[in-house]
């Protein structure tokens, strides 16, 4: 059993507001440290900033409004706490205390995230996609369920009927939506909105793609200020998570569908 939202689920565009947060504080700095909550719904969206990097409310303006159209922004933008700047003065050390596990996906959800994505090829508006088994859910819209169903034969389309979605509809909040992002993976950090030097990131990174190197669960716990994971230094599990955030263009472009 799983569950995908598309990019524009409410929920999904407050991670990308703060994805294009973070891609911005990395435009400023080699090796920032941020941290970004975002809450988004009815015109409104609220955004607080933990960071060392030189960034703007302006800024934060206009990212709010690229990805989720004209609204009355209130952000705040602080320095991080000073006992969580000096721990990572000295090098790459983890960013906070936690239990990480990767899981190898499932054929099944897989063939969830296949089907959320032809979907959005089609409907790029706010969408939520479960699959049971032989049970496909289908919540789409901005879209005739006619269609879907002439797609999707045997799946329940819209139940409650077409609808339009957005966070004129539902309210959305960074790292809600972790289970869509990281399947069976998923413990207590979230991945989005912080940079590398957070353990929720890179950890969880390292986690779930060793798991599916191997096929085997990865279970993994770490204190603040470990210099050593997984019998790996620190600063390479760092550079592996850099390597795979760029490789899908991106802390915004990773934000839209999450590991998989």
């Amino acid at each position: 059993m799983i569950e995908k939202v598309n990019p524009c689920h409410p929920d999904k565009v407050a991670d990308r507001i703060a994805g294009a947060i973070v891609d911005l504080a990395y435009k400023v700095e080699e090796n920032p440290k941020i941290a970004v909550e975002v809450l988004i719904g009815h015109g409104v969206c609220n955004v607080i900033v933990e960071t060392s990097a030189d960034i703007f409310k302006e800024q934060i303006k206009r990212i709010v409004t690229r990805i989720a159209g004209d609204m009355v922004v209130f952000s705040e933008i602080h320095p991080q706490d000073k006992h969580l700047a000096d721990n990572q003065s000295a090098g790459f050390r983890c960013g906070d205390n936690g239990i990480f596990k990767g899981m190898p996906l499932t054929d099944e959800q897989k063939r969830l995230s296949k089907i959320a994505r032809e979907i959005y090829t089609l409907f790029p508006t706010d969408g939520k996609y479960i699959l049971d088994g032989d049970r496909l859910i289908i919540c789409q819209s901005n879209a005739e369920s006619v269609v879907l169903k002439e797609m999707y034969t045997n799946a329940e389309v819209n139940p409650l009927g077409d609808w339009t979605g957005g966070p004129d509809v539902d309210t959305g909040a960074t790292n809600r939506k972790l289970g869509s992002d990281m399947a069976d993976s998923v413990t207590g950090g979230g991945l989005h909105g912080k940079d590398l030097s957070k353990a929720d990131v890179s950890v969880n990174i390292h986690a779930f793609l060793k798991a599916q190197r191997t096929g085997k669960p990865v279970t993994l716990c770490c204190a603040i200020g470990d210099d050593i994971i997984d019998g790996m230094p620190y600063a390479d599990i760092v550079a592996e998570a850099r390597e795979f955030i760029n490789s899908v263009g991106g802390f915004e472009k990773f934000a839209e569908w999450g590991l998989f």
